[in-house]
């Protein structure tokens, strides 16, 4: 247990100096977008938007995404295309809450286990099912590890993850029990944050 434990510390300082890197700016010459976290962190320093959660969430993926499209050295959590929901999400938000370095590692270790649960029944890869199987496996991963920072427990972890998974998916109408009450409060949420963020950083 205490190997699997240093071993995820190590994971973290990776994704953890991956990010500062971000923050820090990105150059690459074959790449579509400009470095955007830089942008991010002006925009949060001049008040333009506001340093909360899910902004500080929204900055350390950013940074993430950054390092990987300027060919820098991140952890594919669960993938290379999906790198930055696990960490972005979990070490940003540690971070807003001030929360130490071990409740991470244990945060990290939950959204694992979730991805240990995909990997075994289904597939990461975007070439099989789409890019959700990415980033919608990857989102499912980080609700459990968020799960952990906000002191939820085990059932509250999995109905995250899976509500989150549920949010990602679909080309049809996925109802369950014949209604549509579920798959549409989660996917209208999950909509709701999608605009929130992408609109974050379009204007800063």
């Amino acid at each position: 247990a205490d190997h699997v434990f240093e071993k995820m510390r190590t994971i973290s300082r990776i994704m953890s100096n991956a990010i500062q890197s971000g923050i820090a700016g990105t150059s690459y010459a074959d790449r579509i977008l400009p470095a955007q976290a830089p942008r991010l962190k002006t925009a949060t320093e001049k008040q333009i938007i506001p340093d909360d959660i899910v902004n500080r969430m929204t900055l350390y993926t950013s940074a993430m995404m950054d390092v990987k499209s300027s060919m820098g050295v991140i952890v594919a959590a669960p993938t290379a295309g999906s790198c930055g929901t696990v960490p972005g999400a979990i070490l940003g938000a540690a971070s807003y809450l001030h929360l130490d370095e071990d409740e991470t590692i244990k945060a990290l270790l939950a959204a694992g286990m979730i991805g240990v649960f995909i990997a075994a029944r289904s597939t990461f890869a975007a070439e099989v099912a789409g890019c959700m199987a990415e980033t919608g496996s990857g989102g499912a991963m980080a609700s459990a590890g968020l799960t952990h920072l906000l002191g939820g427990n085990l059932e509250q972890a999995l109905n995250a993850s899976a509500r989150t998974l549920g949010a990602s998916l679909g080309l049809v109408c996925d109802m369950i029990g014949d209604r549509v009450e579920v798959p549409c409060l989660d996917k209208n949420i999950s909509a709701a944050s999608k605009a929130y963020a992408n609109t974050l950083t379009s204007i800063a």
